[in-house]
Parts: structure tokens; sequence; C-alpha cells
């Protein structure tokens, strides 16, 4: 696997993470497990969770790849203790959104310059609603361990992708302005925040009492020139990818058991190609 290869720490801090979690779940919580935003189940060491829980729900939107990681556990008694949920995680926030950028009179706006495209673009995401927290197929309080797995960025970052690829197509000359337009970036921030805080208050719903919850999130994307320079300032350039206020949210939702950080490379440079890669944080908590 090309993780193994080029990013090994990545996934020994995942397994880590979520193997001592299950171990410090209480005796007394349910020996349900939950992980939001499954996909192939890369960082999740599937076959551990199984046989320490009665049922394992994956939930994602990608119901192929879930099916691949299911049908990859040796064991029939394994694969049968894994129940697959297709479910839209944000609760239709892209959907919302769309709908509210389609209502737009976008033909009146592009005339009159980024400042009005851009007000127009805010209004759309003050006015999206972010159900809080999302509905999904499980009960209440009913998982021992929930698995938040990489998916918290990808909840907001795409609904604001399919909005800037909504200004590129109308008015490709005007994309970029947008950094420069204070009330879009101010919308923008409090939309990641008000999906982020829908995330968390997700996951403290679905979490049994005395059961735990591992958050996997990647925080900064980086980008690097040279093989080997990933770590090198001067070769590399970071993104931010959460608000800074990250943390201080989880803190005052949960108690935190342990926190890690490190990094993963996603991507190696090559000719005229940047490498990439991710800082990722890894929380257990209750």
């Amino acid at each position: 696997m090309w993780l193994r290869q080029h990013s090994p720490q990545h996934l020994e801090e995942c397994h880590a993470l979520i193997l001592g979690a299950l171990r410090g779940r209480s005796a007394g919580a349910s020996a349900g497990s939950i992980v939001l935003g499954a996909g192939a189940c890369t960082e999740i060491p599937l076959a551990e969770v199984a046989r320490a829980s009665d049922e394992v729900v994956l939930a994602d939107l990608d119901l192929p790849s879930m099916r691949r990681a299911r049908e990859e556990l040796s064991s029939p008694s394994l694969q049968k203790r894994v129940r697959l949920l297709s479910s839209d995680l944000t609760g239709s926030v892209s959907a919302n959104l769309h709908r509210l950028v389609m209502k737009q009179p976008w033909s009146r706006f592009v005339p009159e310059g980024a400042a009005a495209l851009f007000d127009a673009a805010a209004s759309c995401l003050e006015r999206c609603e972010v159900a809080d927290p999302p509905a999904i197929e499980v009960g209440e309080g009913e998982f021992g361990l929930v698995v938040s797995s990489l998916v918290l960025t990808q909840l907001f970052s795409y609904p604001l992708l399919d909005l800037l690829d909504h200004v590129q197509e109308i008015a490709p000359e005007l994309l970029g302005e947008q950094e420069r337009h204070h009330r879009y970036q101010e919308a923008a921030q409090a939309f990641r925040v008000l999906v982020i805080l829908a995330h968390l208050h997700l996951l403290r719903q679905l979490v049994d009492r005395g059961g735990v919850v591992v958050l996997l999130s990647d925080v900064r994307g980086f980008v690097f020139t040279v093989q080997g320079t990933d770590h090198d300032a001067a070769h590399r350039r970071a993104i931010p990818l959460v608000p800074r206020t990250l943390p201080d949210m989880v803190r005052e939702l949960f108690e935190v058991v342990e926190e890690r950080h490190w990094e993963w490379v996603t991507d190696v440079p090559g000719k005229d190609v940047l490498g990439r890669g991710y800082e990722v944080v890894g929380y257990v908590l209750r």
C-alpha cells in the first residue's frame, strides 16, 4: 500500500489512538462502534474493532469503498458484524447551499463586479441551513466507540468548493477575488464553524455513557517542492484548513483523554508536480 511506504506513521498513529480508545471504553458502555467517514477504512483497524464490538456501523456516502473494506475481513463472522450506512454526515448542507445558489440572480451581479458577486455568495453562506446535529439513521447514545475518520474538513470544504466552482463557471475572471472580500471571508469562516460544531454535537449524541470518541482531522495542508523536504520550511507552503478555534471547540464539549499531532504525505513531488501532505490532529475524547 502506498501509505505504508510513504506515510507509515500516519497509519500507526490512527491505529494506536483507535485501539487505545477501545481499551479505555468503560465496562458498562455499549459494545457497538461507529465510524463516520469510513470510506475504505484505510485509517481504521477494522478487524480489531469488529472483534471488540457487537456491531460496527460504517457510515459514509461511498458505499463501494465500505463494501470493499468489509469484504477484506478474512472471517465471515466478522463481516456479519459490520453494517454499512449510506449517509450524508452534513445533514444535506451541500443541497441546502445549492438551492440558495440557484435562486440568486447571478446574471445581474456579474456585470456589477466582484463586490456584488461575492456579497451574493456570502449571503448564500449566511442563510444556509446547517442541521445541528445532523440526523443519521442510528440511535442516540448507541455506541461505546465513535470514530470520526478524517472527514471533518470535507464536511465544509466540499460545499465551499461547489460555491466557488459556480463562480468560476459564471465569472471565471473574478475567481480569486473572494480572498479580498471581507464579508465573504467572514461568512465562509462562520460556515466552517457551524459545520464543525454540528459534527462535534453529533459525536456527543452518538456516544454512550462511558464510551469514547476518536476524532481524526486534518488541520493544515502543505505543499513542498523537493523529495525529502516536506519538513523544511524553506521548501514548504502551509494551507490552513480548520479555524484556529478548533481545539477550544473540542475542549468545550469533551474531556480530552489523549491528543496527538503528526503529518502524512499524500503525493510526492515530481516534474512540474508539487508534493502534498497534511498536518493531522488525533483526539481521544470522553
